[in-house]
């Protein structure tokens, strides 16, 4: 069932399942929060709490926010952890992955664990080898570029798509259409727009600053970056040493937690329960 969160400037919408330790799933710019529907079920059977947050601009959540930034995104994040009673683990994929960054690095006490989804936190340089040499790779960015300089929905979809390398998920056609749908509503893609516009310099400048595991999840297909693995592990590089690590989804494109939920909540669980801490240092207690 859909609840909302007031805050200044607009509202989120988001729902809540489970019993247990708290777990806040954040999807990424143009998606909304029914992406993470098979990882909350499987998350929840595992034993936890799963809040899922439509981003500010998207799904069910208000648009005609002043900002659409990671530092907002981040904000609105820690803002649903303390309204539901957190400390949490915070999920962010792509744009959102810059977002949980900043929130752990801002409220330590409110954010026990990250996990980052083929994340975007450090300022991108378009690898102009790997244009000439990567045809995955330079059609994504094309794609993404037009999306966001045009408004395009149709672009858009055509970047989500070449997104989801090989087989598709059961429900992505439906998934996709309703996401064609929200797009066209007045205003979205000016949001998802401001996004695409907006550098993770913000997040980038965090990286060093977190204190809490964190776990980067890749996928080997992502159309975004010409080598997933490096990217991934130079996002690892420039957090405090020995808190985080990388982990690869074979065949996964940008998209893994969608693609491959099972691998992925399996590579979340195995770092949970290997690495994520109390606020204080102390194993965080499962249950209720």
């Amino acid at each position: 069932m859909t609840e909302f969160l007031e805050l200044d400037g607009g509202r989120l919408a988001y729902d809540v399942i489970g019993d247990g330790p708290l777990i806040v799933l954040a999807h990424g710019m143009g998606d909304n929060r029914s992406a993470y529907r098979d990882m909350a079920a499987r998350l929840v059977d595992a034993g936890y709490r799963v809040a899922c947050v439509d981003q500010r601009g998207h799904g069910g959540s208000s648009s005609g926010w002043t900002s659409y930034t990671r530092t907002d995104s981040a904000g609105d994040l820690l803002a649903v952890v303390r309204h539901l009673g957190g400390p949490a683990v915070i999920v962010g994929h792509s744009f959102t992955g810059g977002s949980a960054t900043i929130a752990a690095a801002r409220e330590p006490e409110l954010v026990i664990a990250i996990v980052l989804i083929s994340p975007f936190t450090r300022v991108q340089q378009i690898d102009l080898w790997g244009l000439v040499s990567r045809a995955r790779y330079r059609r994504g960015v094309l794609l993404l570029i037009g999306a966001a300089l045009f408004r395009s929905v149709g672009l858009w979809r055509r970047y989500v798509e070449h997104a989801y390398p090989g087989s598709r998920p059961p429900g992505f056609a439906e998934h996709l259409a309703e996401l064609d749908a929200q797009l066209r509503r007045p205003g979205r893609m000016a949001v998802v727009s401001r996004m695409g516009m907006s550098a993770p310099s913000d997040a980038g400048a965090r990286l060093g600053d977190i204190r809490c595991p964190a776990l980067v999840i890749e996928g080997s297909l992502d159309p975004d970056w010409p080598d997933a693995r490096a990217e991934g592990e130079g996002i690892v590089a420039a957090m405090p040493p020995g808190l985080a690590r990388v982990e690869m989804i074979d065949g996964a494109g940008h998209y893994p937690h969608v693609q491959f939920p099972a691998e992925v909540v399996t590579a979340v669980l195995a770092f949970l329960g290997a690495r994520a801490q109390g606020p204080h240092g102390r194993p965080e207690r499962r249950g209720a």
